[in-house]
């Protein structure tokens, strides 16, 4: 499923105040990147954020939930993905406020995959 435009642009929008956003491709959906880190994702009308086992648990406390989808084995739950706050997608400045937070396990994700890809020969 292609990401709608303008809710591509909405998501731009909301984290423009972060610096340059770059975009890529990620499993049928559009990947969110300031630097290397990918702190968010958009699949179909849904945006999730990169989160760590506590950082999860402060999603969830204010409404988030994980990223799943359904396999032929059953419900897949990727814990390390959560929603956005729906009252942050209309309110820039609570966006920013999960964003921030979500570039801290998305830092130190980018790191440890930049150190795996320098694994000498």
């Amino acid at each position: 499923m292609a990401t709608d435009p303008e809710f591509l642009n909405h998501a731009l929008d909301l984290f423009s105040d972060l610096g340059p956003v770059r975009t890529g491709r990620m499993f049928g959906g559009t990947s969110l990147y300031i630097d290397d880190a990918m702190f968010a994702v958009i699949f179909g009308d849904a945006l999730y954020m990169k989160a760590d086992k506590p950082l999860a648990a402060d999603y969830a406390e204010a409404g988030a939930t994980p990223f799943e989808y359904e396999t032929k084995s059953g419900m897949r739950v990727i814990p390390g993905l959560v929603s956005l706050p729906d009252s942050a997608m209309d309110d820039p400045e609570e966006a920013l406020f999960w964003a921030r937070k979500s570039m801290i396990p998305a830092q130190k994700a980018a790191v440890k995959r930049a150190k795996t890809k320098k694994v000498p020969k």
